[in-house]
């Protein structure tokens, strides 16, 4: 029976223990795993059947959250890492190596951007930036050694939701695939839908919900066919002689799995780790269970907050998809599925200096670097989440010095407005441009 993703939340990969009848999924705090005999350990590490041989690459309690985000997705198989950060970077070391290149969205977390810019650049995997606003960017900017397109589903913070189906629409005839990082979006949005082949998680956001567990995810679409192109993708379609000369390709769906997924697993986080503890694994999947319930109050409480901040004479911009126009509206209300999200962004009209004395007067919200957390949550990214972006790398991004990003929590909506107000009216923030 295909359930729907409400119910998919509470089922997928896991009905009860087959031993004891146990509901709840069980934490298996093991590093190893006892081997039948020599005939079974030398067939788990010869690729010829699948099994536990290291907690680094494959434990019980991890593999039932990767099952449940495969099946949240729609997607064929997903690999739950430490971080969103290892989740980012693992998904463009399992395509590209040195001498190749990716195109990504400019819109990103600062983090990411970070991470694209600098320290994949020193292992010679370059990233050209393009505006996503205009989808024919991602096609100028590519080569023959392309090998991805990125971008977030919601852009963290500048909230214009990425054109999902044309930049898969480019890429898909090349043999590229578009990875999507959907952490702000889960639930509300489903990119593999609309063509994208790979999405990446941070899932210590909406899918904890509860910011207690850092991890991060890779979900695989199982849709693109990564031998239309086999020269666009050699880390998949030739010898890997980091195993024994696998073909990624051929031996992974002997398996039953796909090819990215398995790769990524075997080769690049058996390599370089960042595996998902037990314990935070565990965590996610309490959080995922009523992440439907989550998401639709988060996305009521923001647009409430967004309407109430467009009225202020002190806010000279509200960065949500509710108060977007043209076809950055569209788009929303294309891929978003009803909802916008908990995350919402004000541009206040005493730039860097209003910002800190808006941040130091809230007394509900946390001043945490953090998103998607039931509490409601307030930073300046300028100065912390994009602080290491230069000033025109953080115009990219949609960061300015008088952005507030703001990720709204699941209290009572007159609590979260009177705290706004609170601290709107103690600042006395200037009511005319400078």
């Amino acid at each position: 029976m295909a359930y729907r993703p409400e119910t998919q939340a509470l089922h997928a990969g896991w009905r009860a223990d087959p031993t004891n009848g146990a509901v709840a999924v069980p934490i298996y705090q093991t590093t190893s795993y006892q081997f039948a005999d020599s005939e079974h350990a030398r067939s788990l590490f010869g690729l010829e059947q699948l099994g536990y041989i290291y907690s680094r690459t494959g434990n019980p309690t991890v593999a039932v959250l990767e099952q449940r985000l495969a099946a949240l997705e729609g997607g064929a198989g997903a690999l739950a890492l430490g971080s969103g950060q290892a989740a980012s970077a693992f998904s463009v070391l399992g395509l590209a190596q040195a001498g190749d290149n990716i195109v990504s969205s400019t819109d990103l977390y600062g983090g990411t951007w970070n991470l694209f810019a600098n320290t994949l650049k020193r292992q010679g995997i370059e990233v050209r930036f393009v505006d996503p606003s205009e989808p024919e960017n991602f096609a100028r900017a590519t080569d023959e050694r392309t090998r991805a397109y990125y971008g977030e589903t919601l852009p963290n913070p500048k909230l214009q939701v990425f054109p999902i189906a044309e930049v898969a629409a480019i890429g898909r005839p090349l043999g590229i695939p578009l990875i999507l990082d959907n952490t702000a979006a889960p639930f509300l949005a489903q990119p593999l839908q609309h063509g994208a082949a790979i999405l990446v998680y941070s899932a210590t956001k909406y899918l904890g919900g509860h910011g207690t567990s850092i991890a991060g995810a890779i979900v695989d679409g199982g849709s693109f066919d990564w031998t239309a192109h086999p020269e666009r993708q050699p880390l998949l379609t030739q010898p890997d002689p980091s195993y024994h000369g696998a073909v990624w390709t051929e031996a992974a769906p002997k398996l039953g799995v796909p090819p990215y997924i398995a790769a990524v697993r075997s080769s690049v986080q058996r390599d370089l780790g960042a595996p998902l503890s037990p314990f935070n694994a565990f965590q996610i999947l309490q959080g995922i269970e009523t992440l439907p319930l989550r998401v639709r109050q988060h996305s009521a409480n923001a647009r409430a907050v967004a309407e109430w901040l467009a009225r202020r004479p002190e806010v000279r911009h509200v960065i949500h998809p509710s108060q977007q126009g043209g076809e950055a509206r569209a788009r929303a209300d294309r891929y978003l599925n009803g909802g916008y999200g908990g995350l919402l962004g004000v541009e206040l009209r005493g730039g860097a200096r209003a910002g800190a004395r808006l941040i130091d007067a809230l007394k509900l919200f946390y001043h945490v670097a953090n998103i998607g957390d039931a509490r409601s949550l307030a930073i300046h990214p300028a100065s912390t989440t994009h602080s290491q972006l230069s000033e025109e790398e953080q115009r990219a991004t949609g960061v300015t010095p008088g952005y507030v990003r703001l990720s709204i929590g699941l209290e009572h909506i007159d609590d979260i407005l009177e705290d706004l107000d609170q601290a709107f009216d103690h600042i006395a923030l200037p009511q005319a441009a400078e």
